[in-house]
């Protein structure tokens, strides 16, 4: 259909040198890998932390290392619930539990399997129906519907659009949507995928070794059955996520680049007036068939674009025979119900005008500014390297799934009691400590990063508690948040801080804050928050040359997170952010989402909470040019740091201190703006009306 032009070799280095520049290379792949991995980990620790049954998976571009910032791709999260054991084989029937025997026969469609309730007393089958989703189909046997799992994962509050057997949240400026996607476990290899295990072809590839460990990682099944079955609510389809996983980490640069490269002609030129046709895991199938039938010499970068025409040449004959058949379940083709016959023909038309173009096609690639950035390499033109920014990127990906894991956690013990909160802390450290031992590279790191938080919580906790009782700070509770306090910039700092100064040891203070400032340079320094979703804008350029250069370690010194107090830490809080404790009204409660446990606590960006520290303090030593400075330096901060994710907060502590200023009019402007940023669930509401208050008693006092 094609024939190989004589510049290939050259096209094929551009082109590799510009996917480089945008994060396609061998380095940037790896650390997109680490990032995404690491936060699984991270995740899936605090998932055990609060004694949950679900293990999650991320799974599809961002594990991969297979995507751009153009690309946009969704986060694909599999939560796998272990409340129902899948067996295939009767010897696996486990007593005392809910077991589900795998049919897959000539009754199902390829791919996909029927599930039927077993007894938990017996291994025997039941024979009658247990619940509304529960069928007996036409032999007898108790049918469990794919439905129940849709119902069980609205239970367990997934939110957002329901997407097939996905529920997509997203819609957040800056922040990829996420797919999450429930499952339940099956331990064993499936019978429809054993005779790949044995398949070889001319590639060589998988290797013996690959088959092995994709054969060890059992699968999944997915509530979701085949279009147009007869038995569609019954089937539940098989997922070998895993095994792929593994395949496409085994992959070399120029395969990624290959297949990185058909998700932008997809982007470009198929989806815009073809949504549904050809999806990117049709392109990956492909790429797979085409790897397992080809020399491994053939993939080199020198080789790049007669890789990408082939894989094309095979995605068109898909197209074609309307057969893309899975990799490691043949019998189930992935195009079935997707390619109608009014689209067929187009759809071969564009892949046609793609291959014949021998390359210039990808001129016309806006995503990455691919095109654009090819033309300019190829006439010799400087071209920009935005790895620095897809490595700054990544770090606070990390840092927010760190961040966002603690919040899940301390979400457990929100409004607990002091005995209560510092049981769960100890509990969550020494499991972590457990969990450490017994594992090893990124599952190991994720529980040195977890720990350190729960700390500098518990110190803070123990501390609240001397305070109540003796008015001083233990050196128990002293040690323990000195383990947390290069969690990253400041915030744990901040909380040593605000312990010193609720106990009066302003020097102490001083000298905290004033090493905090001394770290926090502005020009690297990220602030993280967690607590809800806002806008994301670009990161500082400085904070991007440092991720470039180091891995997670650089958490420590170039991120600032939220300073996090529960109740149960009340006095080792200014007096002034104490009021962020009691927010919420009884009508505000009814306007929370399901993830806005820390509405119960007193949360503040890391460096407007330092420069109202440094005001605090410098107010009871007396110094007024440096309490002035702190003060210009908040007002700075709130007017003009963009990612504050508690600017209502921040305006609400700036508003007390024009008050201790004498200031009532400024902060009563103050306490307005902090209202027009959130309406509900506003301590604002508070200092107006205390303010009125008081601004009407010194009239009326000053009229008699």
């Amino acid at each position: 259909m094609f024939q190989v032009p004589d510049y290939t070799g050259t096209v094929s280095e551009r082109l590799s040198e510009v996917l480089a520049e945008i994060g396609v290379d061998e380095r940037t792949v790896l650390r997109r890998r680490r990032t995404v991995l690491l936060a699984e980990s991270v995740e899936n620790s605090a998932l055990q932390l609060q004694d949950k049954k679900l293990t999650e998976y991320y799974f599809g571009s961002q594990s991969e290392g297979t995507t751009t910032q153009g690309l946009k791709s969704d986060t694909d999260i599999l939560y796998s619930s272990s409340d129902l054991i899948i067996l295939q084989d009767w010897s696996d029937w486990q007593p005392g539990v809910h077991n589900l025997l795998m049919i897959q026969d000539d009754t199902v469609s390829p791919g996909y399997c029927l599930l039927q309730y077993l007894r938990d007393d017996v291994p025997l089958p039941y024979n009658y129906v247990l619940h509304e989703h529960c069928f007996r189909d036409r032999t007898g046997r108790i049918l469990l519907s794919n439905t129940f799992m849709s119902a069980a994962a609205t239970t367990a509050h997934f939110t957002g659009v329901n997407n097939g057997p996905a529920y997509t949240v997203g819609g957040v400026p800056g922040v990829p949507d996420t797919d999450y996607v429930p499952a339940y476990p099956c331990k064993t290899w499936p019978l429809q995928a054993r005779p790949w295990l044995n398949q070889q072809g001319a590639g060589h590839w998988p290797s013996d070794d690959m088959k092995r460990y994709c054969s060890n990682t059992g699968c999944f099944v997915v509530c979701v059955g085949s279009k147009g079955s007869e038995n569609e609510e019954l089937e539940w389809r098989i997922s070998t996520s895993l095994a792929e996983r593994c395949l496409m980490l085994n992959l070399n640069i120029t395969q990624i680049q290959c297949y990185v490269l058909m998700k932008m002609i997809l982007k470009t030129y198929i989806k815009p007036p073809y949504e549904d046709t050809i999806t990117s895991f049709m392109c990956k199938t492909v790429l797979f068939k085409l790897i397992a039938s080809t020399n491994s010499n053939f993939w080199r970068e020198k080789n790049l674009l007669v890789c990408l025409l082939f894989c094309l040449f095979c995605l068109y004959n898909s197209v074609l025979n309307e057969n893309c058949p899975h990799f490691i379940i043949p019998g189930n083709n992935l195009m079935a119900g997707h390619i109608t016959q009014e689209s067929k023909p187009h759809i071969l038309e564009i892949l046609q005008y793609i291959i014949n173009s021998e390359g210039t096609a990808l001129l016309g690639i806006k995503c990455d500014a691919l095109g654009s950035r090819l033309q300019l390499k190829l006439n010799y033109l400087f071209s920009i390297n935005e790895r620095c920014f897809v490595s700054g990127y990544l770090l606070k990906t990390t840092a927010r799934s760190i961040n966002e894991s603690i919040n899940a956690c301390l979400g457990c013990i929100s409004n607990s009691s002091y005995e209560v909160a510092i049981q769960t802390l100890l509990k969550y450290i020494f499991k972590l400590a457990i969990f450490s031992y017994q594992c090893q590279g990124l599952d190991k790191t994720g529980c040195g990063l977890l720990a350190p938080w729960f700390c500098t919580t518990l110190g803070s906790v123990l501390a609240s508690l001397n305070i109540q009782q003796y008015s001083s700070i233990s050196v128990e509770a002293l040690t323990w948040i000195t383990l947390g306090l290069n969690t990253d910039v400041s915030s744990s700092k901040l909380k040593l801080a605000s312990m010193f100064y609720c106990i009066g040891d302003i020097n102490s203070t001083e000298l905290v804050l004033t090493d905090i400032e001394g770290s926090y340079d502005q020009n690297i320094v990220e602030p993280i928050c967690m607590c809800y979703n806002f806008g994301l804008l670009a990161c500082r350029e400085g904070f991007n040359e440092i991720s470039d250069n180091h891995n997670e370690n650089a958490l420590k010194y170039a991120t600032a997170s939220c300073v996090r107090f529960l109740s149960c830490e009340i006095n080792c809080i200014p007096a002034e952010l104490q009021y962020e404790l009691f927010r919420s009204t009884d009508e505000d409660l009814a306007f929370r989402g399901t993830c806005d446990y820390w509405m119960d606590w007193a949360v503040m960006d890391s460096l407007p909470y330092l420069y109202f520290l440094q005001y605090k303090t410098y107010s009871n030593l007396g110094r007024q040019d440096d309490k002035q400075r702190a003060l210009s330096n908040l007002i700075m901060t709130i007017e003009q740091e963009p990612n504050l994710g508690h600017r209502e907060t921040a305006l609400n502590l700036l508003g007390q201190c024009m008050e201790q200023e004498d200031r009532p009019t400024d902060a009563l402007r103050c306490y307005l703006l902090s209202l027009n940023l959130r309406g509900r669930n506003n301590a604002a509401k508070f200092h107006i009306c205390r303010l009125l208050s008081t601004i009407v008693n010194h009239q009326a006092e000053t009229m008699f």
